[in-house]
């Protein structure tokens, strides 16, 4: 039997990178009051229908749709924000007047070609900072995903691209224009783009094509519709930027594939491929709340691809983790309730440890070991337990001490401060 196409299993030797990675997320939100939120995998078609748009590449080829038995049309989330927008409203969460910092973690389903770093089945880790109209909202988000992308030593490989799409009104003015332009080159853009020109031109703008490109080139530009309070938005955003040393580049044709952005939308690319190299989607999402029936609540946001970027940790860094465990070796005993006692004081300093419980010979399990680079391996042998002692081999050096149980509690100590 094989995963479905398009699915993968996450191997414990994989495990070790995205815990790494929840790890740094999770104590970096915390210092910034950002709290885990958990949504269903699992809610109405009409959501993402009134939340991303009719029009999207999302709602008309990528949604995994289907009926209940009770013929409830449901959907596997695509992303997590219009969940959190739900989320919101129906725990009422916006009657404290507080600003709500969340965050999340977990699959999202996308029915496309599988590729590198996206399946059918990925996974994204996501904050929304919701409450505030205030561009210091944009820079805090911003800077967050900066953060753990520093933490996680890959920040030097990415670039930041920005652009302001304005409000609605705006956006809507500019959309004609670019409508009726794109119409007198119809026949020279690409099919999808053919496709776009009425249902949603904005799209056309991250055309990889370069023959679709090259006409947007002398096209409208959506800066030129902007209003002062838009503009003056996003300026703010820049200056804090530069002051926080955070570069980026402004990019003129960054639009965003779900409906509900507005001001800011933002990406943050990786530098190591050509196609498929957006590592960070966000922006600002004023109006979201209130088109599902709420009050307007603004927001804004973001979604690191995990699969993403653990291909852009293991390209360039040294991902292996050293292996910490003490390994608990044993030959044939003659009670083995000295074990126990063993792992009893290993229990007591929060040590992690793996019991050798296979039938191959003392020398093979120090090798076997050794193999899976371990450093430090307790052996519990006969002849030393007899002695009331206990055999410390170091695998790195092959350097052994023999020691009193009664000193290990002492020795373990010490083993915790080099561990």
């Amino acid at each position: 039997m094989q995963p479905l196409r398009g699915t993968k299993d996450i191997l414990p030797s994989d495990i070790k990178i995205w815990q790494n990675i929840y790890d740094i997320a999770k104590n970096l939100l915390h210092n910034y009051n950002y709290k885990e939120i958990r949504t269903p995998i699992l809610e109405s078609t009409d959501l993402f229908e009134k939340c991303i748009g009719d029009f999207t590449d999302i709602v008309n080829k990528e949604m995994y749709n289907f009926k209940d038995q009770s013929a409830r049309r449901v959907t596997l989330r695509p992303e997590g924000t219009s969940s959190i927008a739900r989320a919101i409203l129906s725990n009422k969460l916006y009657l404290n007047n507080h600003m709500n910092r969340l965050w999340y973690s977990g699959p999202m389903f996308r029915y496309e070609r599988p590729q590198q770093g996206r399946q059918r089945q990925f996974h994204q880790l996501g904050i929304e900072c919701i409450g505030s109209e205030k561009p210091i909202a944009d820079i805090e988000v911003i800077q967050l995903a900066y953060k753990i992308l520093t933490q996680l030593k890959c920040n030097q490989e990415c670039s930041l691209e920005l652009n302001s799409i304005g409000n609605i009104k705006e956006r809507e003015m500019y959309t004609e224009q670019l409508t009726k332009y794109l119409t007198k080159y119809a026949k020279e853009l690409d099919e999808d783009s053919q496709r776009r020109i009425h249902k949603n031109p904005l799209r056309i703008l991250d055309s990889k094509i370069n023959k679709t490109q090259e006409i947007l080139k002398d096209g409208p530009v959506l800066k030129d519709y902007l209003s002062i309070e838009s503009l003056k938005h996003f300026d703010e955003i820049c200056e804090n930027l530069d002051y926080l040393k955070i570069k980026y580049n402004i990019n003129s044709y960054l639009v965003r594939g779900l409906d509900y952005y507005n001001y800011t939308a933002f990406e943050i690319k990786t530098q190591l491929t050509h196609h498929q190299n957006t590592l960070c989607g966000g922006g600002r999402y004023d109006n979201l709340i209130e088109q599902l029936g709420g009050p307007k609540i603004p927001a804004v946001g973001w979604a690191i691809g995990i699969e993403r970027l653990i291909i852009l940790m293991k390209q360039k860094l040294n991902t292996e983790i050293i292996d910490k465990k003490i390994y608990i070796l044993t030959e044939d005993l003659y009670n083995i309730n000295f074990i126990w006692d063993v792992i009893n004081i290993l229990e007591e300093y929060n040590l992690q440890f793996e019991l050798d419980i296979t039938n191959i010979n003392l020398n093979k399990k120090i090798r076997k070991a050794s193999k899976v680079g371990a450093k430090t391996c307790i052996l519990l042998r006969n002849n030393e337990i007899t002695k009331k002692q206990i055999l410390i081999k170091w695998l790195n050096t092959g350097k052994q001490q023999t020691i009193l149980f009664s000193n290990l509690k002492q020795y373990i100590y010490y083993l915790k401060t080099i561990l």
